[in-house]
């Protein structure tokens, strides 16, 4: 009887999922209810986690709970550290849930809803998840050694050198992007300012509570840690209400860019328990908090989706960003359906804090496909807004002007009306002096959530709270990945150098980390300082390289775990990563190449370059413009460079793995897998993490409370 019921209700899940996905699919003529996004999102995923998981741990990995992990054999209370399971997720959800899920399918939005929509659950599913899953599994066999380690040691020492060396370039420019999202939400607010910046010492505070005061207590804990954010989100009205802490926090971008590169450093350094755990797990209770608020305010309010299914822009010529539905609406929309930087996650600090294997398919999996739901409902928040405010929001200025009555006067000659005064009311009803030409996805998005969550609680007189509240939100959401990223980037310098000198390649060697902490922060900073002097506005330079890099790693993840597959003698099933990997590859190279040498200098980098470069030689830029010019100049040519130089490495990779995989298959090598070799845990069954982020290695085990 119990086995019916469950098929009933599995069939229920399914039918319901396939039902509001075909509506979101094939609906045209009016408005769409947002109900359906919310349904066809969670009976996918549900249905994906039961079967599509399941399938995938049986057949591909045989996870063994009776073999010890990573924490267990080598715990030693910094990096290495036995974490609760439901800690974890928190961890890697946080760590993982960047920008890309927010800013990427607001963005996308100038397409349409159907595209980004369908791409961001399917990719999630057959893509993003199973690349999270499969890298984490391995990590976890290799001693939880980074993703160009692996690469390094499965496919070829040269192959995996190359790999290794794009690797850490791409996470370099991951992080300057992340960095400089985080910088456009919380310039020249103080709120949001204040908000985020009182949570590290939040995090500081729950890490020494449970790893001192009440080791254990996690759920003691959590409600401390939640009540204290809550009430620094509203303490943060105060702040921006009182001139003269309002003038403390409020910051410039260069200033701000310091600051997080300062943060950025501590989170590398500091024992992972201190910092880096707990408040990614705070972080991680906001960020659910707030999507399954917005998700029960869209089942509740049963917003209409405004923006059609497809616009005029599928033909490369959106104001928003200038290129075609195929490749970009894959390249913008990145973490929401498969993300290259999730790979170095799932093979850098998780890997390390993992208590049992078969953990790994709740939180490679599912914490992929939660992040997917975040991609949706920041989807329906960004097309919940009438078309017209959508694109007055995100377009510069130089398409459709800098003031309300030109912006009107452009986006209703689309087809999209708007009136002047909407937009001045708009801004003056969030708290802000102007919501024109805000490039990037975050304010659009936080428009799009206030509206939302002002018509369940508040009404109209919230909706500036509501508004920052979700631009704290979004920050607090993107800066987990630049503490959790730049402590990956750190092991991978500490492994490349340590090639060079083996001391610097000791984790728990205090100079090490210091120095290569220092080298990888500096790296991202860099980036991150161009993008925050660009005259462009940096997001609109460093974006489009943003998502060519991240789905390039995500490529490189998908050759190293099909490698490792074929290894494992798994030719059968190997189609699981080889098909989501052909498809990468595809897009990401027509992506690269068009962004390289297309024409059009909306669209090429180079001909943009060369478009500016042949102005200043005819004297056609004012004098009080040419610096700036030449700044655009340069950020466009390097950006060039840097795409050419990642895609070479990137091929270099791949012929290597596809002449490994030749040799398997053809008998001419002998298939070596490097895993380490089993050793039992020691852990009794009942044991499920030691404290809020586990004990050191001379501490007794006790079971969460």
């Amino acid at each position: 009887m119990k086995r019916l019921l469950g098929i009933v209700a599995w069939t229920v899940v399914a039918v319901a999922g396939a039902s509001a996905l075909a509506t979101i699919a094939w609906h045209r003529g009016e408005p769409l209810n947002a109900t359906w996004f919310v349904v066809a999102a969670g009976g996918c995923y549900m249905l994906a986690y039961r079967l599509y998981s399941a399938f995938i741990a049986a057949r591909l990995m045989a996870l063994d709970d009776t073999r010890a992990t990573p924490a267990e054999r080598h715990d030693d209370g910094r990096d290495f550290v036995p974490t609760n399971k439901w800690i974890l997720f928190g961890h890697h959800f946080a760590a993982i849930a960047g920008p890309g899920p927010l800013v990427g399918p607001t963005l996308a939005a100038q397409f349409g809803y159907l595209p980004g929509t369908l791409w961001l659950i399917a990719g999630a599913i057959f893509a993003g998840c199973v690349q999270d899953f499969v890298i984490l599994f391995c990590s976890i066999r290799r001693d939880g050694k980074t993703l160009g380690e692996i690469a390094r040691e499965e496919v070829s020492k040269r192959g995996g050198f190359i790999a290794q060396l794009a690797v850490l370039a791409i996470m370099v420019i991951l992080l300057g992007v992340v960095a400089l999202v985080i910088v456009n939400a919380l310039k020249s607010s103080p709120w949001a300012t204040f908000t985020l910046a009182a949570t590290i010492p939040i995090a500081l505070l729950l890490g020494l509570y449970l790893r001192f005061l009440r080791p254990g207590r996690v759920l003691e804990a959590s409600f401390i840690g939640v009540a204290l954010v809550l009430f620094v989100v509203v303490a943060g009205q105060w702040v921006a209400e009182s001139p003269s802490w309002a003038h403390v926090f409020t910051l410039s971008g260069v200033t701000l860019a310091f600051a997080l590169m300062a943060y950025g450093f501590a989170a590398s350094a500091l024992p992972v328990w201190l910092l880096l755990a707990p408040r990614d797990y705070l972080s991680a209770f906001i960020k659910a908090g707030a999507i399954f608020s917005l998700a029960a305010g869209i089942l509740l309010v049963r917003p209409q989706v405004l923006m059609p299914p497809l616009t005029r822009f599928i033909d490369g010529t959106g104001p928003v960003f200038a290129g075609k539905i195929f490749p970009f609406c894959f390249i913008t929309i990145a973490c929401g359906a498969i993300s290259g930087f999730h790979s170095l996650i799932s093979s850098g600090t998780t890997p390390k804090m993992i208590i049992r294997e078969s953990h790994a398919r709740f939180i490679g999996y599912g914490a992929m496909l939660l992040e997917s739901f975040v991609g949706v409902m920041a989807m329906v928040a960004a097309c919940a807004m009438t078309p017209g405010v959508y694109f007055a929001i995100n377009s510069p200025s130089s398409i459709v002007g800098a003031t309300p009555d030109a912006a009107a006067t452009t986006i209703s000659s689309w087809g999209y009306p708007l009136q002047a005064q909407t937009m001045i009311d708009l801004a003056h009803a969030v708290g802000e002096q102007t919501l024109l030409n805000r490039a990037g996805g975050a304010p659009s998005l936080a428009v799009g959530m206030a509206q939302i969550f002002a018509s369940t609680i508040g009404g109209p007189r919230l909706l500036s709270i509501w508004y920052h509240f979700a631009i704290m939100f979004e920050a607090l959401f993107i800066l987990t990945v630049l503490d959790a990223g730049t402590r990956v980037g750190r092991f991978m310098v500490q492994e490349l150098g340590g090639r060079v000198w083996k001391p610097f390649g000791r984790t728990g060697w205090l100079p090490g980390i210091l120095l290569s902490s220092a080298m990888i922060v500096g790296a991202w900073g860099y980036f991150l300082y161009q993008g925050v002097v660009d005259p462009l506005g940096g997001i609109n330079s460093l974006w489009p390289l943003f998502g060519i890099a991240n789905q390039l790693l995500a490529a490189v993840a998908l050759v190293v775990a099909t490698t490792i597959l074929l290894k494992m003698g798994k030719m059968r099933w190997v189609w699981l990563t080889l098909i989501p990997t052909a498809w990468l590859v595809t897009v990401t190279m027509t992506a690269s190449y068009q962004k390289i040498f297309d024409s059009n200098p909306r669209l090429g980098f180079l001909s943009y370059a060369n478009l500016l470069a042949g102005q200043l030689a005819k004297g056609e830029i004012p004098v009080a413009k040419i610096a700036d010019t030449q700044r655009v100049i340069f950020n466009q040519r390097m950006d060039a460079v840097v795409t050419a130089v990642l895609v070479a490495m990137i091929i270099v990779l791949i012929v290597e793995a596809l002449l490994q995989w030749y040799r398997i298959l053809g008998g001419q090598t002998k298939a070596v897998l490097h895993e380490t070799s089993y050793v039992a845990t020691h852990w009794p069954p009942e044991f499920s993490g030691a404290s809020y982020v586990g004990a050191g290695a001379s501490e007794t085990p006790a079971v969460e409370d």
